[in-house]
């Protein structure tokens, strides 16, 4: 039996401000430039607004990425390009910079945290920097097995609460959050499916390396009978990340609910992010209105899941590519709405006309 109430979530999650948003509206009303003809960078200044409670808003100044990292014992099926267990090559691409994400990180100045949940390696074989938050060496199989045990579900998810209390404490002002994982894309699918009710077909991609037809068709038949082990346990959120999620989508899921919490808004990154954001909304329904979607990923999955959630990502610009690397392409465009809702001017008042004697 776990000891961590999901429900409280609903009571502690608060939606950004309304009245802080009002006020962010009227003030864009009297700038110079017309309402609208910015497009979508109004809202996001109106968002940022509301979410940090102040007009004009403040400039995005301690942006942060964020990223699990874990591996899936799905993988052992072959459903991915990547061998099983090779999630660390991953990680020490980007903590050594030559990820595409690293490149990003450095062109933005953006501080990158990356958090082992479940990798299946030896604890020495990281590369210095990567935080050791592991609960075990990799997930289970989640078409023959539980990924986790409950009690390894709660710690991993009481992990990425403690990363969102930290980053928030710490004073980050906005979060990018990334995943590095092998197997995680049919994890994540299979939540998805599961939460949404659909077939398994409808919810398998191909992944950032895409794989070939044979390769899809395995991935489809292990998401379709993990389905078969998802869907009695669906009402519990905890037992269906233990059942078919895996360590790094759990933390990914308790960091989001803190992030709302703690009011810090986050941008999701691809389909990983967005099944613990779905996750996350089953928990606690104003959730997801500090969240963004950064970009679509063209996995079936992530738009089923943004679509439920009726998020409309900022980019689409065909980026596979895990480990935060779509968010971190959106970050500008949100630092640019911050900056242009706070800095345009402000038409002058026009002058009351004198009374008629």
């Amino acid at each position: 039996m776990s000891s961590l109430n999901l429900d409280d979530f609903t009571d502690l999650i608060e939606r950004p401000d309304g009245g802080t948003r009002r006020d962010a509206e009227e003030r864009r009303a009297r700038q110079a430039v017309p309402p609208g003809a910015l497009g979508r960078l109004d809202e996001l200044g109106e968002w940022l607004s509301a979410a940090q409670g102040a007009v004009p808003v403040r400039p995005v100044a301690r942006p942060r990425v964020v990223v699990f990292a874990g591996d899936h014992g799905v993988a052992e099926l072959d459903v991915s390009k990547r061998p099983a267990g090779s999630a660390t090559e991953l990680v020490r691409e980007l903590v050594e910079g030559a990820s595409a994400s690293a490149v990003l990180a450095r062109r933005l100045d953006v501080g990158v945290r990356v958090v082992d949940l479940s990798l299946d390696c030896e604890p020495d074989a990281l590369p210095k920097g990567v935080e050791d938050r592991r609960v075990r060496r990799g997930s289970g199989r989640i078409d023959i097995e539980d990924a986790l045990t409950l009690e390894e579900t709660e710690a991993a998810f009481r992990a990425g609460m403690a990363v969102a209390d930290e980053e928030a404490d710490s004073g980050t002002d906005l979060v990018v959050l990334g995943d590095l994982s092998v197997g995680g894309t049919t994890a994540a699918a299979t939540l998805i499916a599961a939460l949404c009710g659909t077939d398994a077909s409808v919810v398998t991609g191909r992944g950032g390396d895409p794989i070939d037809d044979l390769a899809w068709m395995r991935k489809c038949a292990a998401v379709r009978d993990a389905l078969r082990r998802a869907r009695p346990v669906l009402g519990d959120q905890l037992q269906l990340l233990a059942t078919v999620g895996g360590a790094d989508l759990a933390a990914a899921t308790g960091f989001l609910l803190q992030c709302a919490v703690r009011r810090t808004p986050v941008i999701l990154d691809g389909v990983v992010s967005a099944a613990a954001a779905l996750v996350g909304q089953r928990v606690a329904f104003r959730a997801p209105d500090w969240w963004l979607a950064g970009h679509a990923s063209g996995e079936p999955a992530q738009a089923k899941a943004l679509d439920r959630m009726a998020m409309d990502p900022l980019l689409d610009q065909g980026v596979r590519l895990g480990g935060a690397t779509g968010g971190l392409l959106a970050l500008p465009l949100v630092q640019a709405a911050a900056s242009l809702a706070a800095e345009l001017p402000e038409l002058p008042e026009l002058p009351e006309p004198p009374l008629e004697s």
